[in-house]
């Protein structure tokens, strides 16, 4: 075995001192014939794999469908079907029509005693409302509570709502077509409260119900009939300014203390202050 590696190795070395020095294929290679082109590669193709095992395509969210003609009949006739108020809360948690309702947290239906004889109606949430899923909970809220309270009142005496149920973005003025599709509700949620007197606090809830014009500093603390056909007699609402805006403006606190008393007043009478007698 020894003698053999020997033999090999004097052979290579022989290989190598004569020019030898490359390794070659057993057959000849023909470097002047021209070069075949490879044919491409076909790209990779990715495994395939089971449909039972893919994940079902989730559908596309609903669009809502704003202020149309659609959205404005479907809230009628979802707003007239509710015979309770827990219907209606109900009806607006599976209403789509209203564009605010994608971007707010939290529906704002109502806080205190739907059994009062004062119903507030405000003009829509703000950032604390939204977060809490309740009407006047925020720094407006507080001061409402406030002036409730000097007149011997609380939440447990009147019930409280909007105009709107969810909160605008940013706290931009909503549109006329997310209050119109709003108002039927709230049309409705007058009717199966059935108070006997209405405080319309800001602008935007006397002219949206009272279907008024004039500025609230004129309209505020002139009592007026809030008519509807479904309501059994036509109730006394009394216009007066909104919190929010007393925050801003605190002079004009006084206003509002007037338009307070004159809600105690009829509260202690227990007649309509439109009537006289």
């Amino acid at each position: 075995m020894q003698q053999d590696r020997e033999n090999d190795l004097a052979a290579l070395a022989w290989l190598v001192e004569a020019g030898a020095d490359e390794a070659i294929e057993e057959s000849a290679v023909d470097h002047l014939a021209p070069k075949v082109q490879a044919p491409p590669k076909a790209p990779p193709t990715e495994p395939k794999q089971d449909v039972r095992s893919r994940p079902a395509a989730r559908p596309p969210p609903p669009i809502p469908t704003g202020s149309g003609e659609a959205a404005l009949a479907s809230a009628r006739q979802m707003a007239a079907g509710a015979a309770n108020l827990g219907e209606l809360r109900a009806a607006l948690e599976a209403y789509e029509g209203c564009a605010l309702k994608a971007t707010a947290t939290n529906l704002v239906f109502a806080d205190g005693n739907p059994a009062a004889k004062v119903m507030i109606l405000g003009e829509g949430p703000g950032a604390e409302e939204d977060r809490r899923g309740l009407p006047f909970v925020g720094p407006s809220g507080r001061l409402l509570d406030e002036m409730l309270a000097a007149i011997g009142l609380d939440r447990d005496q009147v019930y409280i709502s909007n105009l709107l149920f969810w909160r605008p973005p940013g706290n931009r003025t909503p549109t006329q077509g997310e209050m119109s599709v709003c108002l039927p509700f709230v049309e409705r949620h007058i009717e199966l409260a059935d108070p006997a007197y209405l405080l319309l606090l800001g602008g935007s809830a006397v002219k949206s119900l009272l279907g008024r014009s004039e500025g609230i500093l004129k309209l505020r603390g002139r009592w007026v009939h809030y008519q509807h056909p479904g309501l059994p007699r036509p109730v006394p609402a009394l216009p007066s300014l909104h919190p929010a805006y007393l925050l801003r403006q605190a002079a004009q606190k006084r206003l509002a203390w007037r338009d307070f008393l004159s809600l105690k007043q009829a509260l202690q009478s227990g007649r309509d202050p439109l009537i006289s007698g």
